[in-house]
């Protein structure tokens, strides 16, 4: 199966496209972004990697060129040779990182850089069947056969990092909780969030080995004072659909108003037989 055929995306205007994987049908299919700079292009998170993100991106038409001030115009038929792209992990699960290792630039969290360079399928999360992948990438395709791949990050990000793209900028914010290096990306001009799995419009996960209920309290208090001080009307998530600044209030607030003593016990419990699971399917790497 081609690139073209594997993915699939729409553009949201102001330079910014909204790509999927057309044939993995799972709750954990993440949102892929290509924002558009003027300088540089960033793609943000980059799905499992079953097929080649950098083709799809050059073969239908979304990366701008050297040369190309008009970065906001739609980039079919632009000329000269295909702008700076980085590809930037919101975490290193293996539904957003999987996609890395195409990539030629790649920046991560340093909270999870390590995990990244030895490819750690326990901090990954690798947890694929083959009932989720509808439609085979390659002739004999098995999920069994499924790893996120060593990459090694030529940029390590830490809280405050700017990314400049030339005529937009992107602020690293670190946020743990979901996992240790998970970060949102906050174009403060455009007020737009890219939340990762920070936060999305669903049951926020807090029960994988690394994360950690009082972390992500702390996070999502970031998240609403955010919204205080109406720095985001928009927020581009790392799973299912977009929203604004009030429903990033009222998830936040929720998740804050249930995590007590009940939570933390009942999610302590999951997070041992999820941790037994992982480590049943996936040999950590020891050296």
């Amino acid at each position: 199966m081609s690139a073209l055929e594997w993915f699939a995306h729409k553009s949201l205007g102001g330079g910014i496209y909204w790509i999927q994987e057309r044939f993995y049908e799972s709750g954990n299919r993440a949102n892929i972004w290509l924002v558009r700079g003027s300088q540089r292009d960033v793609v943000i998170d980059t799905g499992l990697g079953l097929r080649s993100l950098p083709d799809y991106l050059r073969l239908a038409g979304l990366l701008g060129a050297e040369g190309d001030e008009k970065a906001l115009l739609p980039p079919e038929g632009a000329a000269g040779r295909p702008r700076p792209l980085l590809a930037v992990a919101t975490h290193v699960h293996f539904d957003h990182a999987g996609g890395l290792h195409q990539f030629d630039e790649v920046a991560v969290h340093s909270a999870e850089a390590r995990a990244l360079r030895r490819g750690d399928n326990y901090e990954t999360v690798t947890w694929l069947s083959d009932s989720e992948v509808v439609r085979q990438p390659s002739p004999g395709w098995s999920a069994r056969q499924f790893r996120v791949r060593p990459v090694q990050p030529t940029l390590v990000l830490q809280e405050g990092d700017v990314i400049h793209l030339g005529d937009r900028q992107l602020t690293v914010m670190h946020m743990p909780g979901h996992s240790r290096g998970s970060i949102c990306l906050h174009d403060r001009e455009r007020k737009i969030l890219f939340s990762g799995d920070v936060v999305y419009d669903g049951s926020m996960i807090d029960w994988l080995p690394y994360s950690r209920i009082n972390d992500y309290v702390t996070s999502c208090q970031r998240l609403i004072d955010l919204v205080n001080r109406g720095l985001v009307e928009k927020v581009l998530p790392g799973h299912f659909n977009t929203f604004g600044a009030e429903q990033l209030y009222r998830l936040a607030s929720n998740y804050i108003s249930n995590a007590g003593v009940c939570h933390k016990v009942s999610t302590c419990a999951v997070r041992s037989i999820a941790s037994l699971a992982l480590r049943a399917t996936n040999s950590r790497t020891t050296s």
